[in-house]
């Protein structure tokens, strides 16, 4: 017995040919926008008031000689739904300590996963590597907290108070302490940077820090402080998938309003 077309009619109902059509979609674009990048033909990406305020941050912490605290959030970076926004931060820190090996101010990094310790403490001895400055990095900066959510923000806390904070940049993972976190920030007078992509965890963000980068901005954040082309690149086929998405869902539900379901029969593919 020939079992192919029973197969094929699986694969059909399934709904994995559009997902895969789609996903050709997005590595075409990414594919195509990379290559344009590396040519010099970089995509425009819209200005995020957040992250420009990144420099001034630093920058105003250095003026008072004060240090600059990053943390990039409590989740773990093997965690498969909150990683990607622990990734984002790091990439952050990246940024921000290159920054501040080269205005030579401290850098002070929380960390509460023991997993992404190391990757937190190569990212900054990097920076400073690459700042020629290798010799002012503090291995003791980059500090483990605790791994308990609500040890890891005392201990935040506390040393923001001890160290008197000039700035303080959060981009990651932030759920309850996020809050608290921010209020220290603010009794310190700390110019406070600040990002996630958990929404319960927003508002307290806008009320209390100096600038908020909102969802997914976050993801962003690495190819528009680096402005490496094939980062940016990336970003903007990403977008094209939002498009591609948004349009589907539109002509759906225009034919639906006739009496057409074609577009979800489609998807059902």
């Amino acid at each position: 017995m020939d079992i192919t077309p029973l197969l094929s009619q699986q694969i059909l109902k399934s709904g994995r040919v559009s997902g895969m059509v789609f996903l050709l979609i997005i590595a075409a674009s990414t594919a195509y926008f990379i290559r344009r990048g590396k040519a010099g033909k970089v995509p425009y990406l819209r200005k995020v008031p957040g992250l420009d305020a990144i420099d001034e941050a630093i920058g105003r912490a250095t003026e008072m000689g004060r240090p600059v605290f990053c943390s990039h959030g409590i989740a773990s970076i093997a965690d498969a739904t909150y990683g990607p926004q622990t990734i984002a931060g790091l990439s952050v820190l990246g940024y921000v300590a290159q920054l501040c090996a080269r205005y030579g101010v401290r850098l002070i990094v929380p960390v509460r996963q023991l997993v992404v310790y190391p990757i937190a403490r190569e990212i900054v001895e990097n920076a400073y590597r690459m700042e020629g400055k290798l010799d002012q990095f503090r291995v003791e900066d980059i500090v483990y907290l605790s791994g308990w959510q609500f040890g890891y923000s005392m201990g935040y806390m506390s040393l923001m108070r001890r160290e008197k904070a000039g700035a303080n940049i959060m981009v990651g993972g932030y759920w309850a302490e996020s809050l608290q976190l921010a209020e220290v920030g603010y009794m310190v007078g700390a110019m406070q940077v600040s990002g996630t992509a958990n929404t319960h965890q927003i508002p307290f963000f806008v009320v209390a820090t100096d600038y908020t980068l909102i969802g997914e901005e976050i993801y962003a954040a690495g190819a528009y402080l680096s402005k490496d082309p094939a980062m940016i690149g990336s970003i903007v086929a990403q977008d094209i998938g939002k498009y591609v998405s948004i349009a589907l869902i539109l002509l759906g539900f225009v034919l639906l309003i006739f009496g057409n379901d074609y577009i979800i029969q489609m998807l059902r593919w």
